[in-house]
């Protein structure tokens, strides 16, 4: 009964999250990023899109962008037409949230080559994905379906996905 109790209490506690399955509808979102610009996914039909979930005290994402290996993809996406989104879910006061000027210092001072940060304070847009770690990835076609979601990749060529999901790594969204 105990056990039973404590399951329960951990059920309440933990947010629920939707599953985002490849080749289903990408949620539709509205946030604002760092500027206080609105970004929706109906403004990206059409384009390809790349969402990344971030934390900025996160070791795996600090690695990814210490050793460059982030801002490279994020510029090679770019150059091909494609819109990258780095998103912060985190909720204020947790580890890696960060406040409209200080995502604009921290994304100057990675070197993001990134389209825009978001701010998902409420984490509402991470708990639509299912985001479970930074970095989390996202890839969206341009019929606005997902086609590639989990860790990290750099196989984005333009072309047929051939690995169409993986295990994400990394540090838990703090929602």
């Amino acid at each position: 009964m105990k056990t039973l109790i404590c399951a329960l209490a951990l059920t309440v506690a933990i947010p629920a999250l939707a599953e985002v399955k490849v080749g289903s509808p990408a949620p539709a979102f509205s946030e604002q990023d760092a500027t206080g610009k609105t970004h929706t996914l109906a403004e990206y039909k059409g384009k390809w899109l790349v969402l990344e979930w971030y934390n900025k005290d996160c070791p795996y994402v600090k690695k990814h962008y210490g050793s460059k290996n982030m801002q490279k993809l994020q510029e090679e996406a770019k150059s091909k037409g494609a819109v990258w989104l780095v998103v912060n879910s985190g909720k204020e006061g947790a580890q890696g949230y960060l406040d409209a000027a200080g995502t604009l210092a921290d994304m100057k001072s990675s070197g993001s080559n990134a389209t825009a940060s978001l701010i998902d304070v409420d984490g509402n847009m991470g708990k639509a994905y299912g985001a479970k770690t930074t970095p989390h990835m996202y890839v969206i076609n341009p019929e606005g379906q997902v086609v590639y979601a989990g860790a990290i990749d750099s196989a984005m060529a333009g072309k047929e996905v051939a690995v169409k999901s993986s295990k994400p790594y990394g540090c838990a969204v703090k929602y």
